[in-house]
């Protein structure tokens, strides 16, 4: 005797060993012995063999109509050799009954299932539905066959172009071009963002880094609502002064600018002057918001994406020739000693005289020209010439601050490494498109302009968060415990030392145009220039408020964003300065050791660090000639083969100075996106967890 009997889902059958009341020892083709509960057996017979019964059954299985079985079958449940015997005949062979059993084991959107071997047929409104469902899965997995099959031949469907991003980084695993992808990928064995290159998906490198970044950061654009941009009060003071900025011609938001008082009479006062938006947009405000939303702005070489909206910029932006609102932090100073003396805070209307260029006037502003009265430079602006003595002081002043922050550091700042400008040629400003025509200059780093402003800033954020601490009103605070290796820059509400700038408070208040987190400072500090001792009781942001810990999560996020961004498009718009300029060799001083026998190296004359190969035991300095290999703009890759070493290798001397801070600079590697071809597929039938045999 054998019997058919359904196990986990699976139908088998076998020769009965023995039987007893609730269960029986079935012997399987195989020979492997099962116990099977009596109420598992649906069928006994004598013939055919177990196999050929089964082999019998799904070949009838395959002839039975569903539609045609769901007309004879009646409304009550019922088993399923009623239904062979309503569907083939009275006398139903067996065969026919195992078919009918398989296949309505198959269909359940046809006929649920009521028991062991029993079924109730679906309504009939239930059965359209999944009908119709059961053909739309079968459109969509056709369309994803067709799309993938394209993908497979170079061709890229328009509805994947207009998911490329979301497909890349933040996909719908369910959605059929995401799907698409995955088969195709699989079908031709080529990675995913290989296959979209290949077909055609991405039309241009630049537009593929750019509207990445939008993706992900900006995913409703870029674009301001109309708001109606806050005016400044009307009764703030005018300062006697005359204050002039230092920044880059491209710069627009003119957060700081400068003024100095009292040459000559042994006592100066330095006018530190920050635009002041803080006056009149208000915390929760609808420009709040849209500034907390971006918390920055986002540079990148020949564009920005302002943190706030031009009618805003243009109000409190410090331009030459208007009195603009302003925090003003003034030092008074021994002219002699240079010692401060004190610090006063006030809030007022700052006549900027001036707006200097560093970038049209570094040539002329030199160490020797700020400390030798007698050198005189050809076509050197009226301006600049009024105010060289004033200049001339506060590069005394920030060489003096900056030996004195050194001392608490506990080693000098290194200027070696060059800063890079980048010029896009003919933009004006606009989006670029990546074709641009770009030009890379050399800045060095601690310019006389440079430092003398960066000196200013480091003052008035140290003062400003040493005077929120002492009237108990909390801040935003940049803190590093030491200069060890691994001791990180991080941001806080406490005003902690700062070692790696060598003060015992650092605030960011200097650029509230700009940064969301100096907005946030500026209306503690109009607070304490307001309230005085009770400012902590007025100011917006009160101790432990939870809203400070949550904007300094945010911006720590965005922050790291947009500045890698930056990075990848200055590392963009370099390689493309190498294909524009035909560069095939240059030189190059190593960084370290790399993997696979390579060594990091850093370019001489652009800022590119990159791996390089073809030499051993290269000490760290040492000078190299290299050659270059292909460009790839989509993973910003380039790589390098060294051609001879430049220096001595038995002369230490020689060798390239290498900073400690920053050298291991992020480079160019695969772009993790978020397709995976090795997940299961998921464009497998429903009922594929119930095959039958």
């Amino acid at each position: 005797m054998h019997a058919l009997f359904e196990e986990a889902g699976k139908f088998m059958a076998g020769r009965i060993l023995s039987e007893a009341d609730t269960s029986a020892q079935v012997e399987l083709d195989s020979g492997k012995r099962v116990k099977v509960k009596a109420a598992n057996i649906l069928l006994k017979f004598e013939k055919p063999a177990p196999a050929e019964l089964i082999a019998q059954a799904q070949a009838v299985a395959e002839t039975i109509e569903l539609d045609l079985a769901w007309e004879f079958a009646p409304e009550d449940d019922f088993g399923f050799a009623d239904l062979a015997r309503d569907y083939f005949s009275e006398n139903a062979t067996l065969a026919q009954q195992a078919g009918a059993l398989f296949r309505l084991y198959e269909a359940p959107h046809y006929f649920r299932r009521a028991g062991k071997g029993r079924f109730k047929k679906a309504p009939a409104e239930i059965l359209q539905q999944a009908l119709a469902a059961i053909e739309k899965k079968k459109a969509l997995l056709a369309q994803i066959d067709e799309w993938a099959a394209a993908l497979g031949r170079g061709e890229c469907p328009q509805p994947i172009r207009d998911q490329l991003y979301k497909i890349l980084f933040k996909p719908d695993k369910n959605a059929p071009e995401y799907k698409a992808v995955v088969e195709a990928s699989r079908a031709t064995h080529t990675a995913p963002l290989d296959l979209l290159q290949k077909a055609g998906a991405i039309d241009s490198a630049y537009q593929f880094h750019w509207k990445r970044f939008l993706f992900e950061n900006f995913p409703k654009g870029t674009g301001f609502p109309a708001l109606a941009a806050p005016q400044p009060p009307a009764d703030l003071p005018l300062a006697p002064v005359q204050a002039y900025s230092i920044d880059d011609s491209q710069t627009t938001e003119i957060d700081d600018a400068l003024s100095v008082q009292g040459l000559g009479t042994g006592t100066v006062v330095l006018g530190i002057h920050i635009a002041a938006p803080g006056l009149a947009i208000q915390p929760g405000s609808a420009i709040d918001q849209l500034g907390r939303a971006r918390l920055s702005t986002v540079y990148m070489p020949g564009y920005k994406i302002t943190m706030l909206p031009d009618e805003v910029v243009q109000i409190y932006t410090l331009d030459e020739g208007r009195a603009n609102p302003a925090v003003s932090l003034y030092v008074t100073l021994n002219e002699a000693t240079l010692e401060i003396t004190g610090t006063e805070t006030r809030l007022e209307r700052v006549p900027v005289e001036v707006n200097f260029r560093h970038d049209q006037l570094d040539h002329i502003v030199t160490e020797q020209w700020l400390t030798d009265p007698s050198i005189q430079h050809e076509n050197t602006p009226q301006a600049l010439q009024d105010k060289r003595e004033q200049l001339s002081f506060l590069y005394r002043l920030a060489l003096h601050l900056k030996a004195q922050r050194e001392v608490v550091r506990g080693k000098p700042e290194n200027f070696n490494r060059p800063d890079y400008n980048f010029r896009l040629v003919g933009n004006q400003g606009a989006e670029p498109t990546g074709h641009e025509q770009v030009q890379i200059s050399v800045r060095q780093r601690g310019a006389p302009l440079d430092l003398i402003v960066a000196e200013a800033m480091i003052v008035a954020n140290s003062t400003w968060g040493s005077w929120l601490a002492e009237l108990g009103v909390p801040g935003i605070y940049r803190s590093q415990a030491s200069m060890a290796p691994g001791v990180k820059v991080r941001m806080g509400t406490k005003a902690l030392p700062h070692a790696g700038i060598g003060v015992k408070a650092y605030s960011w208040a200097t650029s509230p145009l700009r940064r969301y987190t100096d907005l946030v400072n500026q209306w503690q500090i109009i607070a304490c220039a307001r309230h005085g001792a009770t400012a902590a009781l007025a100011a917006p942001f009160k101790p432990k408020d939870a809203d400070l810990f949550s904007i300094i999560s945010s911006f720590d996020a965005a922050y790291s964003a947009y500045n890698g961004y930056q990075a990848g498009m200055e590392r963009f718009w370099t390689l493309k300065y190498i294909e524009q300029n035909h560069i095939t060799e240059l030189t190059a001083a190593v960084i370290k050791e790399g993997p696979g026998g390579s060594f990091l190296v850093r370019a001489d004359d652009i800022p590119l660090v990159f791996p390089v190969l073809g030499a051993q035991n290269l000490p760290r300095g040492a000078r190299l000639k290299v050659r270059l290999g292909e460009v790839d703009e989509i993973t910003l890759d380039i790589h390098g083969t060294v051609v001879e070493r430049l220096d001595d290798p038995n002369d230490a001397s020689d060798d390239a100075a290498v900073e400690d801070e920053g050298d291991e600079d992020a480079v160019a590697g695969p772009i993790a996106i978020a397709v995976d071809v090795n997940e299961a597929d998921s464009t497998a039938p429903a009922n594929a967890d119930n095959p039958t045999p």
